[in-house]
């Protein structure tokens, strides 16, 4: 006899399995780059678009299926990661290949993978307390109703002419039953309510601790991801002007390797230090990986942002800073940035990547300025500055 229940859809193992079995799609230009469609819209549409769109993925790559594959392939395909999205167009466009050591490599050093991995156990431990709670607001319900049903039939049996004072012992029995099991229905709500709350708190403060840059106490890449994308509706409703910019220590190899890893260090709170003096309630400042940060400015033109970060730069290149450890002077610690009018891109992703672009030019140019990039991946520095 055949089976009347439908099908069961393919799970995403399933379906990129035989996506991968199948003819692959077209690689674009800049895989990981959404084109064409809503300009702020940053993903495939559909989930059948993302699965194709990560089968070609993780087939251009020669990529087997494992979690580090299929959630990299996700973060590029989507723009979940557009750090990872960007280094993997470079190196296809560079003939590199990427490889699983590759990705893993490029995971390694986010510094962030032990609280989210808190996180996830306290999300499960949340919806444990949660699915308790529901299942005792189940048992409310149903000795609502059994109680009800049970006090109706006495009263219809009272109605009726029954014995009256047998109905009454049994509608005490039925009434102290329901008080007793009421009550400890009552102290296990009490109970899953309080242990929900502190679930919330522990939850709220490992998301923070998980957002933050350790060594300069800024918010980190994951912190800043979401900020760019609340700040980019919150702009987009209100019709304010949104500039990204990418910031990198001159030359911050030959500052470790001249003073030591600790001095290293010293740097980066400064300079992050620095930066941070300049943000408010529309501008965020955080770290973005190594000695890179980035800077999102709401509210400004791109000629206005512009010029309040290059006062920061120029205000950082007038200090002259000492390595307190031995004395030794650090010399000119400087950086160079490339920022980008976020409205000038069709999503936010390719301003992300104008803006690299940008900074690449600064540092090849010179160092120690900041560029402008253009609509039309025209790059346009600014004033020529010292290097």
């Amino acid at each position: 006899m055949p089976d009347p229940r439908p099908p069961r859809a393919p799970g995403i193992l399933g379906r990129l399995r035989s996506l991968l079995s199948g003819p692959q799609p077209a690689s674009a230009p800049d895989a990981g780059w959404a084109d064409d469609g809503d300009p702020h819209d940053t993903a495939p549409h559909g989930p059948d678009a993302i699965f194709a769109e990560m089968a070609g993925f993780l087939g251009r790559h020669h990529l087997r299926l494992s979690q580090s594959t299929l959630l990299a392939a996700y973060d590029c395909v989507t723009g979940n990661d557009p750090r990872l999205a960007l280094a993997v167009a470079e190196r296809e466009r560079a003939a590199e290949p990427v490889s699983l050591d590759w990705l893993v490599g490029f995971r390694r050093g986010e510094g962030v993978q032990d609280e989210l991995a808190a996180v996830a156990r306290l999300m499960e431990r949340l919806e444990r307390n949660l699915e308790s709670f529901s299942q005792t607001t189940t048992q409310a319900r149903t000795a609502t109703t059994e109680y009800s049903a049970a006090l109706r039939d006495q009263v219809d049996g009272l109605q009726q002419g029954g014995d009256a004072g047998a109905m009454l012992a049994d509608v005490l029995a039925i009434a102290r039953t329901m008080i007793e099991r009421t009550h400890d229905i009552e102290r296990h709500m009490v109970r899953s309510e309080q242990e929900t709350r502190a679930l919330h708190r522990s939850l709220e403060e490992t998301r923070r601790h998980a957002e933050l840059d350790h060594l300069t106490g800024l918010p980190n890449r994951r912190a800043f991801e979401h900020r760019l994308a609340r700040e980019l509706v919150a702009a987009q409703a209100e019709g304010d002007p949104l500039c990204v910019a990418f910031c990198d220590i001159d030359r911050f190899k030959r500052i470790n390797d001249t003073h030591g890893h600790d001095a290293g260090d010293r740097v980066l709170r400064a300079v992050a230090c620095a930066l941070n003096e300049i943000s408010d309630d529309r501008c965020h400042v955080a770290r973005h990986g190594g000695e890179e940060f980035v800077v999102l400015f709401r509210g400004l033109p791109l000629d206005e942002a512009y010029d309040r970060l290059d006062e920061t730069r120029d205000a950082l290149a007038e200090r002259r800073m000492v390595n307190r450890a031995t004395d030794i002077p650090f010399g000119k610690v400087t950086f160079s940035a490339g920022i980008a009018d976020v409205f000038e891109y069709p999503d936010s992703r390719e301003a992300l990547r104008a803006a690299d672009e940008a900074l690449y030019i600064a540092k090849k140019d010179g160092r120690n300025r900041i560029v402008r990039a253009s609509a039309q991946v025209r790059l346009i520095a600014g004033p020529p500055k010292a290097a």
